[in-house]
This record gives C-alpha cells, sequence and structure tokens, in this order.
C-alpha cells in the first residue's frame, strides 16, 4: 500500500485504482485490491506525489488469490479500465493467497529494496537457508543514474546477513552508500535499489579470497571509475 501511494507522476485521478502484480508467465497478473483515491499531494523534498488511497474492504478476501490473464502491449504502467476490461479475463482462483515465492536460485536474483525488505521481515525460509549458506559477490544497482556498487559476503551468515543489514538502513555500513542514501528519500531507495549476485563462494572460503573476486568484478564492471564503489 505504501509503496503504490508515492507516484511520480498523477497517475491515479480516478474514483478508483484496480491493482495487478505481474506473475511469471504470459500474461498471468495477480490481483491486488481496490483502492479508493482522493486525490494527492505533491512532497517538494521528496519530488513525488502522494496519493491518499483507502482499500476497498468489499474485494479484500480475493487480494492474492485472483490469477487474471491479460495481454497488455506496450510498456504504459497505468491503464483506464473502459478500454481495457473485456480483454481481461479470469485465469483461475487460488484457494490461499499467494506468498512470497521460494528461493529461485541464485542466478534468477533480481530484487528491489523493496523485496528485500519484505523477504527479510518476514524471514522466508528458503531466502534465508540458501543465502545463509554461501558467502560471495553482489551487485547492487541504482536504475535512476545507472550507477553500480559491487560488495561481498563472508563468513558466518554469508550473503544472507550482509544483505540483512541492507534492509534494515539501506547502506550495510558503506560510506559510499550512505552518502548517496542521504541525498535520497526512502521512496527512492525502494524504487532504485536493485540486488542482484555475482557470484557465490563456499562460506569457509577466506576474506582474502573474496576480496580479490570483489575487486575483479570492480575492474571488470568499472565501479571504482563510474559507479558507487570508493576504492
Amino acid at each position: 500500500m505504501e509503496w503504490q501511494r508515492w507516484q511520480s507522476r498523477k497517475n491515479f485521478e480516478r474514483k478508483f485504482v484496480v491493482s495487478f502484480i505481474s506473475l511469471p508467465g504470459a500474461n498471468r497478473w495477480l490481483f491486488a485490491g481496490v483502492h479508493l483515491s482522493s486525490g494527492a499531494k505533491w512532497i517538494e523534498k521528496d519530488e513525488y506525489y502522494y496519493y491518499d488511497l483507502v482499500e476497498d474492504q468489499s474485494c479484500s478476501e480475493m487480494n492474492g488469490r485472483i490469477v487474471a490473464s491479460f495481454s497488455r502491449t506496450g510498456r504504459q504502467s497505468y491503464l483506464n479500465a473502459e478500454n481495457w476490461i473485456k480483454q481481461i479475463t479470469l485465469s483461475e482462483i487460488l484457494g490461499e493467497r499467494l506468498a512470497i515465492g521460494e528461493f529461485p536460485g541464485f542466478k534468477a536474483i533480481n530484487l528491489t529494496k523493496a523485496e528485500l525488505d519484505l523477504i527479510v521481515r518476514q524471514s522466508s525460509e528458503s531466502w534465508r537457508t540458501a543465502l545463509s549458506n554461501v558467502a560471495g559477490i553482489y551487485l547492487i544497482s541504482d536504475t535512476e543514474s545507472g550507477k553500480l556498487y559491487v560488495g561481498s559476503a563472508s563468513g558466518e551468515g554469508g550473503i544472507w546477513q550482509r544483505w540483512a543489514s541492507y534492509a534494515a538502513n539501506g547502506h550495510g555500513g558503506n560510506v559510499e552508500l550512505r552518502n548517496l542514501l542521504n541525498t535520497m528519500s526512502e521512496i527512492k531507495r525502494s524504487k532504485h535499489f536493485r540486488y542482484s549476485i555475482l557470484e557465490i563462494a563456499d562460506i569457509h572460503a577466506s576474506r582474502e579470497d573474496i576480496l580479490r573476486r570483489e575487486s575483479h568484478w570492480k575492474d571488470v564492471l568499472l565501479s571504482r571509475s563510474h559507479g558507487l564503489n570508493a576504492n
């Protein structure tokens, strides 16, 4: 709800906002609620509109359960229902609300800050188990500027422990990221920061070996000269 309220433009100038989340597979969308909009106010310091949205509780029982089939053309995120409603069909109704997906494998990780926060907050078992048992090199991408930050995790707790600290404060103790985040609002962090893994290593690998691999990726991705790494 809070993530949806923040919009870079006046996208919800309607009485009702009907929300769907894209699912894996072709043209599959998960129903995420109906909300009544009472307009928005401009938040100068964040440079975003903040919408007054209230969920319609009469529809809430189906949140996370209805799967719709819909082929959206183009990249427009906000569509007027009267132009598209006849093309949206009911695909299935799930017996229970869809929860956070199981861990997809290290090569498939590409999380927004909001998704990472949710996974850590709910301590998703499959994610925690997988990420706690490996060391490795990870990538943080600022999709607004295109700049990259290469980091590493080793020792007890592995990547999970490191990423949990990012979920807590956004910077994990890194001076470079802290300085950047001081210039950004929380909503911009959740929308523009993404987390992925470049390579994994044995949890018992030496810190020196991990740092050498971290340096390699910084060189490859030019994250020192054109990104967010200071060293």
